[in-house]
Protein backbone atom coordinates (compact mmCIF):
# COMPACT_ATOMS: atom_id res chain seq x y z
CA UNK A 1 0.00 0.00 0.00
CA UNK A 2 1.50 3.26 -1.24
CA UNK A 3 2.03 5.75 1.56
CA UNK A 4 1.19 9.56 1.59
CA UNK A 5 2.62 12.46 1.66
CA UNK A 6 5.69 12.58 -0.30
CA UNK A 7 8.13 15.17 2.02
CA UNK A 8 9.92 17.36 0.17
CA UNK A 9 12.77 18.08 2.42
CA UNK A 10 15.09 15.85 0.94
CA UNK A 11 15.01 17.24 -1.83
CA UNK A 12 15.43 20.84 -0.90
CA UNK A 13 18.34 20.47 1.54
CA UNK A 14 20.33 18.73 -1.55
CA UNK A 15 19.41 21.91 -3.48
CA UNK A 16 20.27 24.00 -0.57
CA UNK A 17 23.42 22.11 -0.11
CA UNK A 18 24.14 22.55 -3.76
CA UNK A 19 23.64 26.79 -3.34
CA UNK A 20 26.14 26.42 -0.53
CA UNK A 21 28.88 24.74 -2.46
CA UNK A 22 28.53 27.32 -5.36
CA UNK A 23 28.60 30.40 -2.75
CA UNK A 24 31.77 29.14 -1.74
CA UNK A 25 33.51 28.80 -5.03
CA UNK A 26 36.12 31.84 -6.62
CA UNK A 27 34.73 34.78 -8.28
CA UNK A 28 36.34 33.35 -11.43
CA UNK A 29 34.23 30.46 -11.68
CA UNK A 30 31.07 32.49 -11.41
CA UNK A 31 29.28 34.22 -13.93
CA UNK A 32 28.04 37.74 -12.55
CA UNK A 33 26.87 38.57 -9.17
CA UNK A 34 28.83 35.81 -6.79
CA UNK A 35 25.08 35.96 -5.20
CA UNK A 36 22.68 36.10 -8.12
CA UNK A 37 22.65 32.38 -8.85
CA UNK A 38 22.26 31.34 -5.96
CA UNK A 39 19.22 34.11 -4.74
CA UNK A 40 17.65 32.79 -8.15
CA UNK A 41 17.29 29.33 -6.70
CA UNK A 42 16.63 30.13 -3.10
CA UNK A 43 13.55 32.30 -4.26
CA UNK A 44 12.38 29.29 -7.00
CA UNK A 45 12.19 26.96 -3.45
CA UNK A 46 10.86 29.21 -1.60
CA UNK A 47 7.12 28.25 -2.87
CA UNK A 48 7.88 25.17 -3.41
CA UNK A 49 9.03 24.50 0.15
CA UNK A 50 5.70 26.26 1.30
CA UNK A 51 4.07 23.18 1.58
CA UNK A 52 5.91 20.39 3.75
CA UNK A 53 4.95 17.65 1.49
CA UNK A 54 4.12 17.02 -2.14
CA UNK A 55 0.58 15.43 -3.18
CA UNK A 56 -0.60 13.68 -5.73
CA UNK A 57 -3.40 16.17 -6.96
CA UNK A 58 -0.37 19.65 -6.85
CA UNK A 59 -0.63 21.85 -9.89
CA UNK A 60 1.26 21.22 -13.14
CA UNK A 61 3.08 24.28 -12.57
CA UNK A 62 4.88 23.18 -9.17
CA UNK A 63 6.43 20.16 -11.16
CA UNK A 64 7.59 22.73 -14.09
CA UNK A 65 8.97 24.99 -11.50
CA UNK A 66 11.05 22.36 -9.78
CA UNK A 67 12.38 21.18 -13.35
CA UNK A 68 13.30 24.48 -13.65
CA UNK A 69 15.55 24.92 -10.25
CA UNK A 70 16.68 21.75 -10.69
CA UNK A 71 18.22 22.81 -14.45
CA UNK A 72 19.20 26.00 -13.20
CA UNK A 73 21.37 24.71 -10.88
CA UNK A 74 22.73 22.15 -13.59
CA UNK A 75 23.52 25.22 -15.54
CA UNK A 76 24.97 27.09 -13.03
CA UNK A 77 27.08 24.00 -11.99
CA UNK A 78 27.98 23.01 -15.47
CA UNK A 79 29.32 26.70 -16.00
CA UNK A 80 31.48 26.56 -13.55
CA UNK A 81 32.71 23.14 -14.71
CA UNK A 82 33.32 24.85 -17.64
CA UNK A 83 35.48 28.13 -16.33
CA UNK A 84 37.58 25.26 -13.84
CA UNK A 85 38.27 23.51 -16.50
CA UNK A 86 40.10 26.22 -18.36
CA UNK A 87 41.83 27.72 -15.38
CA UNK A 88 43.06 24.62 -14.13
CA UNK A 89 45.03 23.97 -17.89
CA UNK A 90 46.56 27.21 -17.68
CA UNK A 91 49.70 26.49 -16.49
CA UNK A 92 50.25 30.14 -15.70
CA UNK A 93 47.38 30.16 -13.20
CA UNK A 94 48.69 30.17 -9.29
CA UNK A 95 46.96 29.12 -6.86
CA UNK A 96 46.63 25.25 -7.76
CA UNK A 97 45.62 23.76 -4.67
CA UNK A 98 42.52 25.97 -4.47
CA UNK A 99 41.35 25.04 -7.69
CA UNK A 100 41.46 21.82 -7.04
CA UNK A 101 39.41 22.63 -3.67
CA UNK A 102 37.13 23.88 -5.80
CA UNK A 103 37.04 21.01 -7.56
CA UNK A 104 35.63 18.61 -5.08
CA UNK A 105 32.79 21.80 -4.47
CA UNK A 106 31.76 21.27 -8.81
CA UNK A 107 32.26 17.47 -8.43
CA UNK A 108 30.04 17.07 -5.45
CA UNK A 109 27.43 19.38 -6.52
CA UNK A 110 27.13 17.34 -9.94
CA UNK A 111 26.52 14.61 -7.89
CA UNK A 112 23.95 16.07 -5.52
CA UNK A 113 21.56 17.82 -8.31
CA UNK A 114 21.61 14.57 -10.25
CA UNK A 115 20.22 12.74 -7.44
CA UNK A 116 17.78 15.27 -7.68
CA UNK A 117 17.02 14.84 -11.31
CA UNK A 118 16.69 10.71 -10.71
CA UNK A 119 14.42 11.57 -8.34
CA UNK A 120 12.12 13.90 -10.16
CA UNK A 121 12.45 12.27 -13.58
CA UNK A 122 11.89 8.53 -12.62
CA UNK A 123 8.35 7.65 -13.58
CA UNK A 124 7.33 11.05 -13.27
CA UNK A 125 8.25 12.21 -10.09
CA UNK A 126 7.81 11.20 -6.33
CA UNK A 127 3.64 11.61 -6.83
CA UNK A 128 3.06 9.73 -9.49
CA UNK A 129 5.56 7.02 -7.91
CA UNK A 130 3.73 7.05 -4.58
CA UNK A 131 0.19 6.62 -6.68
CA UNK A 132 1.45 3.83 -9.07
CA UNK A 133 -0.35 5.71 -11.63
CA UNK A 134 2.48 5.00 -14.35
CA UNK A 135 3.75 1.83 -15.39
CA UNK A 136 6.58 3.33 -17.51
CA UNK A 137 10.06 3.01 -16.06
CA UNK A 138 13.06 4.66 -16.18
CA UNK A 139 15.08 3.61 -13.75
CA UNK A 140 14.77 -0.71 -12.75
CA UNK A 141 16.14 -1.30 -8.91
CA UNK A 142 17.21 -4.50 -7.92
CA UNK A 143 14.23 -4.86 -5.47
CA UNK A 144 11.62 -4.43 -8.29
CA UNK A 145 13.15 -6.97 -10.13
CA UNK A 146 13.25 -9.53 -7.12
CA UNK A 147 10.81 -8.24 -4.54
CA UNK A 148 12.29 -10.92 -1.99
CA UNK A 149 14.61 -8.35 -1.47
CA UNK A 150 11.99 -5.78 0.08
CA UNK A 151 8.78 -5.06 1.47
CA UNK A 152 5.89 -5.62 -1.13
CA UNK A 153 5.39 -1.85 -1.12
CA UNK A 154 9.16 -1.20 -1.34
CA UNK A 155 9.35 2.02 -3.10
CA UNK A 156 12.53 4.14 -3.96
CA UNK A 157 13.51 6.57 -1.97
CA UNK A 158 15.75 10.41 -2.34
CA UNK A 159 18.71 8.52 -0.68
CA UNK A 160 18.15 5.64 -3.04
CA UNK A 161 18.56 7.97 -6.01
CA UNK A 162 21.56 9.89 -4.52
CA UNK A 163 23.15 6.85 -4.14
CA UNK A 164 22.57 5.54 -7.80
CA UNK A 165 23.86 9.41 -8.89
CA UNK A 166 27.11 8.91 -6.44
CA UNK A 167 27.58 5.72 -7.71
CA UNK A 168 27.21 6.72 -11.67
CA UNK A 169 29.53 9.93 -10.71
CA UNK A 170 32.45 7.54 -9.22
CA UNK A 171 32.41 4.58 -11.58
CA UNK A 172 30.88 6.15 -14.95
CA UNK A 173 28.45 2.90 -15.16
CA UNK A 174 25.37 1.89 -13.85
CA UNK A 175 25.46 0.87 -10.12
CA UNK A 176 22.14 -1.51 -9.15
CA UNK A 177 19.72 0.71 -10.39
CA UNK A 178 19.67 0.48 -14.59
CA UNK A 179 18.64 3.65 -16.79
CA UNK A 180 15.48 1.92 -18.89
CA UNK A 181 14.26 4.89 -20.61
CA UNK A 182 16.29 7.44 -23.01
CA UNK A 183 15.62 10.40 -21.03
CA UNK A 184 17.64 8.81 -17.87
CA UNK A 185 20.16 7.50 -19.74
CA UNK A 186 20.79 11.18 -21.15
CA UNK A 187 20.72 11.84 -17.62
CA UNK A 188 23.39 9.31 -16.79
CA UNK A 189 25.66 9.97 -19.63
CA UNK A 190 25.54 13.96 -18.85
CA UNK A 191 26.87 13.21 -15.06
CA UNK A 192 29.61 10.82 -16.40
CA UNK A 193 30.96 13.08 -18.91
CA UNK A 194 30.75 16.22 -15.92
CA UNK A 195 32.48 14.19 -13.52
CA UNK A 196 35.17 12.29 -15.59
CA UNK A 197 36.32 16.12 -17.07
CA UNK A 198 36.39 17.40 -13.61
CA UNK A 199 38.45 14.22 -12.33
CA UNK A 200 40.79 14.22 -15.38
CA UNK A 201 41.60 17.47 -15.12
CA UNK A 202 42.20 17.50 -11.91
CA UNK A 203 44.19 14.76 -11.22
CA UNK A 204 46.28 16.12 -14.32
CA UNK A 205 46.75 19.37 -12.39
CA UNK A 206 47.60 16.90 -9.55
CA UNK A 207 50.79 15.66 -10.63
CA UNK A 208 51.48 18.64 -11.88
CA UNK A 209 51.45 20.54 -8.63
CA UNK A 210 53.15 17.33 -6.86
CA UNK A 211 56.25 17.53 -8.88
Amino acid sequence: MNVYPVPRWPASLALLTCVALYVVLPNRLVIGPRLLIPALIVLLLIPLAARRHRHPDESPRVRHLTLTLITLTTLANVTSMVLLVQRLLDTSVSQGRALIYSAVSVWLTNIIVYGVWFWEIDRGGPTRRAAGSTTVYDLQFPQMENPALAPPDWQPRFTDYLYTSFANGTSFAPADAMPLSRRMKTLFVTESMVSFVTIAVVAARAVNILK
